[in-house]
């Protein structure tokens, strides 16, 4: 029984020391937005100076919540292959409080770290094609297709998709209206620009 009790005093304690543990510390929180994909996978660093002193990481909808940090004033710096890095300075957490910094931190596209393709569709007479559906697709390495993005092409005949600059392979398919549809297959392995020209027949000359 004496052995029970203490164990059940020592429990009290140790609650009672977390909780003042925690009364003691603050956290940052935030959401994260990004001009192109997922806002997930963000790494979010919390520096006192130069120096690291914790780290989360954003969730799918781009929030994140860093805790236990002593009161103080840190910087935040947000990271994401791709995307350009976000940093906030001076940021002030109090004791047994949440800091919001809000939904307005949004990471632009690095484009010095990322895969372009840019394309082009032209008909049978050479002239750009616009308002043409085009799909993306990513071919795995089981030769399955699997789509990812489309658009259709601008004014004059053009459209681009941002990619990672892993090594991997797309296909490129141009689907006119009424018309067959025109692919090609791109390799990507690394970060550049890759170009394609797609050149597609019109509906009374599929049929011929």
């Amino acid at each position: 029984m004496k052995r029970n009790l203490q164990l059940v005093l020592m429990l009290g304690l140790l609650v009672v020391s977390v909780f003042a543990q925690d009364r003691s510390t603050g956290s940052i929180k935030g959401k994260v937005k990004v001009e192109t994909g997922t806002p997930g996978g963000v790494s979010v660093i919390v520096r006192l100076g130069e120096r690291e002193v914790a780290r989360g990481v954003t969730d799918k909808n781009g929030e994140f919540v860093v805790s236990r940090l002593a009161p103080g004033r840190y910087g935040v710096t947000l990271r994401k292959p791709g995307l350009s890095v976000g940093s906030l300075e001076d940021v002030e957490v109090k004791a047994g409080k949440t800091r919001s910094l809000g939904d307005r931190l949004v990471l632009s596209i690095d484009e010095g770290s990322i895969a372009f393709i840019r394309g082009s569709v032209f008909n049978q007479n050479d002239r750009s094609v616009p308002n043409v559906r085009i799909e993306l697709a990513r071919v795995e390495q089981d030769g399955s297709v699997r789509k990812i993005d489309g658009r259709v092409t601008n004014e004059i005949g053009s459209f681009v998709f941002r990619l990672s600059p892993e090594v991997a392979k797309y296909r490129v398919t141009a689907k006119p209206n009424g018309g067959e549809a025109v692919s090609k297959d791109i390799e990507i392995d690394g970060a550049a620009i890759y170009r394609v020209a797609l050149s597609i027949k019109s509906a009374e000359n599929s049929k011929q």
